[in-house]
């Protein structure tokens, strides 16, 4: 039987997941794009920068795509095969997009250290200096609507390919400023000895980059990972289960075993409430479903479970019935 209740669940639900796909179709498309001018010219100038951000972009289009496949599974509901529903695949998506980031710094660090040893030699510097201008403003533009939309969803999926655009910025503008600094020293530096030294910049600031991109890939790690080892909730998600529960700590003499863990955006909450002994079966799960919906208004996609355990004590100091005021946890 279909109620409005969850018919208006499953609407809010799908008019998200389309948000998430269309957040991450316009970065798959905007990494697309830049790959191929950052490729045309990283080889047009020579310059080891902009062929590390061509393969930052790279990195970029795969974790997209790797984050579209998260996002489309995590959005199926629960199934023989996946009880707890699919929202670990998120998780997997986001742990996949931190090794491939690490991959691409170790390519940018590799490439870097050759330039060093064999000498820089750029030209055509105004086409990569352009052509890094335009990615800084496209992923910009870019990140920010993922990050919102991975605010908004929860998605540690989308937020974690909005990370990598933000570095993408960040690292771009490094290039611009080594290129910019070169085309400079071109123009006015006469000595052709201190113009060679100039141009390495240009792998030197590839090492930054490279070193962005490892800090950027070390922390999605640790976030995704999170989620997949079942990590506790954060301390002031933890703090919000338990001021719900105390605010009904009238109608049930304690509650312990509490327990929680994160999967994709999805949260999965359980604990052992004790009942009254005089309390009915309908008067409990009234109880619990008022408990439930309450930390589900509090914290967004919430599965809570509720196993309830009868009162086999009889304390002095009640509030009302068997109720004992002393025991919560």
């Amino acid at each position: 039987m279909f109620t409005g209740r969850a018919h208006g669940k499953h609407s809010s639900e799908n008019v998200e997941h389309r948000r998430k796909l269309g957040a991450v179709r316009l970065s798959i498309i905007s990494n697309s794009v830049l790959i191929v001018l950052k490729l045309a010219v990283g080889f047009l100038t020579a310059s080891v920068s902009i062929l590390s951000e061509a393969v930052h972009s790279g990195m970029d289009l795969v974790a997209a795509l790797i984050a579209a496949y998260g996002v489309k599974k995590a959005s199926h509901p629960p199934d023989a095969g996946h009880p707890f529903g699919h929202g670990k695949f998120e998780n997997i998506s986001g742990t996949v997009e931190a090794l491939l980031i690490f991959a691409a710094a170790l390519y940018i660090v590799v490439e870097s250290i050759q330039k060093l040893r064999t000498g820089v030699q750029l030209q055509y510097l105004e086409a990569g200096l352009a052509v890094m201008a335009l990615s800084a403003g496209v992923n910009i533009f870019v990140s920010k609507r993922l990050m919102r939309v991975a605010k908004e969803t929860d998605s540690i999926a989308l937020e974690a390919d909005a990370l990598h655009l933000r570095t993408d910025v960040y690292t771009s503008l490094g290039v611009i400023a080594a290129l910019g600094a070169i085309y400079l020293a071109d123009l006015v530096v006469r000595d052709p000895l201190w113009r060679a030294r100039v141009y390495y910049l240009d792998p030197l600031v590839a090492l930054a980059v490279a070193v962005m991109i490892i800090r950027a890939a070390y922390d999605l790690t640790q976030r995704s990972l999170a989620g997949l080892v079942d990590r506790p909730l954060p301390e002031h998600e933890d703090r919000i289960i338990r001021q719900v529960l105390r605010s009904y700590a009238g109608n049930f003499p304690e509650f312990h075993d509490l327990k929680h863990r994160k999967a994709g955006s999805e949260r999965h909450i359980e604990l052992h409430l004790v009942a009254t002994r005089d309390a009915t079966v309908r008067e409990v799960h009234a109880l619990c479903d008022e408990i439930e919906q309450e930390i589900q208004q509090r914290l967004p996609k919430a599965r809570v479970l509720i196993h309830v355990e009868p009162c086999s004590e009889v304390c002095p100091r009640c509030q009302h019935c068997e109720v004992c005021d002393g025991r919560e946890e």
